[in-house]
């Protein structure tokens, strides 16, 4: 395979040689002479330039006849956010396959996604990532293998179809073809096994990262049954939430500190616990959406150093996220019903939607009682029994009508131009809806609410006047989401060392 044109040489080698972690995901270096590919920072010797070619994903390096170094461990890198800075269709894509869609529904249902038919798709993927879907699929699934072989004492066979195998010996001849071992040689001898079902991972994302903020703006926004958080004396603590999957309902628990090393790769401890383990690249694909997995921070950081603004602000915080959401109909539902309401009375209001209009689960974490209602059971409530005014309860349920008949499809391979569209085409559904939902739902990094009210307080806050600092908010493209949650950040209460679930139900 010959490198794509989107990569030149010159520059990838002049990074390699630099083993500069911010471009870990970005590209793939694979050397001819080993026959092993590797991240652009791997510490082993670097090869010559002539033996060496570049690949966009590691499903490139691997349709090329590579295999996954083991020192490196390449295919353990967050994914690259060039895919939500252009969110063009091959990233769109890549999100979907990450979410297991391929597995799924095959890439016939990969393509309907998107938008476009299987055979032209496969000539998008090929021309941008090297690797048509079901490469891309099959990389996706060796690394979630490779994941669970490492970290849990699964059986091999609930590992296969965990990670999405449709068979155990298709597993076996993948990481045998992938990684040059066994999944036996992978793991070692090790003794003991989980609980079913239970699971425990490391997220790898890019460092700085200020998991303390996203703690706090999560607990912030609770909804009573579906999310809990906890913290500690110095902010750090972990959050716990349902989820509703392809083959059943689980839940998901994150971990949450800081890092603030500079150029480093952090891990995230995230525990799932599912009541069907097919589901684990789905949920482990909600969690990074969560988390803003994708995010690259160093580039971030680097855009706002210089602004008199926002420059203050991240160096106070350093590695913000934007936080995403598990489930875009969900945060459409939520995100109506806080129009023009406080965050503590519209997660009261939301919590008794769920009380009424939710299945009960059984997790056995206290507070995680219900998963969100979908949007089919809410289309057909009557909006006059909503705990909500009439013209919002009306906007809710037009607004679960068109979500439960796909339009507008709220995933991360939707078009965001044709979402934001459809969704102001919806009786209620106005412009501040509209682009929180792609704020927080579609991982859209250039988002500004200007006529957000927490807006405009932080910016009197600290000292300036809305209408001109918005007015100058276009200096801060392409990362305006990222600006935007800066400031939120100076208006969002540190949790104090109890139980913030608790505190917010009493508020």
């Amino acid at each position: 395979m010959t490198t794509p044109s989107l990569l030149d040489r010159e520059s990838c080698y002049r990074v390699v040689k630099s083993r500069d972690r911010r471009f870990d995901g970005r590209f793939y270096t694979a050397v001819r002479t080993t026959g092993i590919y590797c991240r652009p920072s791997c510490p082993a010797r670097t090869p010559a330039f002539p033996h060496v070619t570049f690949h966009p994903t590691a499903a490139a390096a691997q349709a090329a006849g590579y295999r996954a170094c083991k020192r490196c461990l390449p295919d353990a890198t967050p994914g690259s956010p060039d895919w939500d800075v252009a969110a063009s269709v091959a990233g769109r894509a890549m999100r979907l396959i990450a979410d297991g869609v391929v597995d799924r529904e095959g890439v016939d249902g990969l393509a309907r996604r998107v938008g476009y038919t299987p055979r032209h798709l496969g000539r998008i993927l090929l021309a941008e990532l090297g690797a048509g879907p079901l490469a891309l699929a099959r990389a996706r699934r060796a690394q979630t293998a490779r994941v669970l072989v490492d970290t849990t004492d699964l059986p091999f066979s609930d590992v296969a179809f965990a990670a999405g195998f449709a068979s155990v010996r298709q597993f076996n001849d993948t990481v045998r073809e992938v990684y040059a071992a066994t999944p036996t040689e992978l793991r070692g001898r090790r003794g003991g096994r989980p609980a079913t079902g239970t699971v425990t991972l490391r997220l790898a994302v890019r460092a700085p990262f200020a998991g303390r903020a996203l703690l706090a703006f999560l607990a912030h926004h609770l909804i009573p049954g579906v999310e809990v958080a906890s913290t500690g004396p110095d902010g750090s603590g972990s959050y716990a939430r349902t989820l509703d999957l392809p083959h059943g309902p689980g839940t998901l628990r994150l971990d949450l500190d800081d890092e603030p090393q500079t150029g480093t790769t952090a891990f995230v401890p995230l525990t799932l616990s599912l009541t069907d383990l097919r589901d684990v690249s789905a949920a482990t694909e909600r969690a990074r959406r969560l988390v803003d997995g994708d995010c690259d921070p160093v580039a971030v950081d680097e855009h706002f150093a210089g602004d008199p603004l926002i420059g203050p602000l991240v160096r106070r915080t350093p590695g913000l996220r934007v936080p995403g959401h598990v489930d875009g109909d969900e945060l459409a539902v939520r995100t109506v019903i806080g129009q023009q309401v406080s965050v503590a009375g519209a997660c009261t209001v939301t919590g008794r939607l769920v009380a009424a209009h939710g299945r009960p689960v059984e997790t056995g974490v206290p507070g995680l009682t219900h998963l969100f209602p979908r949007a089919v059971d809410l289309a057909g409530v009557d909006p006059e029994t909503l705990p909500m005014p009439r013209s919002r309860g009306r906007a809710l349920t037009g607004l679960a009508t068109a979500l439960a008949a796909g339009t507008p499809a709220l995933d991360r391979g939707a078009d965001r131009d044709d979402v934001r569209r459809a969704l102001l085409a919806l009786p209620g559904i106005g412009p501040w809806t509209a682009d929180y939902v792609a704020l927080r739902a579609l991982g859209d990094p250039d988002v500004m609410l200007s006529g957000d009210v927490g807006v405009r307080r932080a910016l009197l806050g600290l000292g300036q006047d809305p209408a001109t600092a918005l007015a100058a908010a276009e200096r801060w493209r392409p990362w305006r989401s990222y600006a935007l949650l800066h400031l939120w950040d100076t208006l969002m209460p540190r949790p104090d060392p109890i139980d913030t679930a608790q505190s917010l139900r009493e508020t």
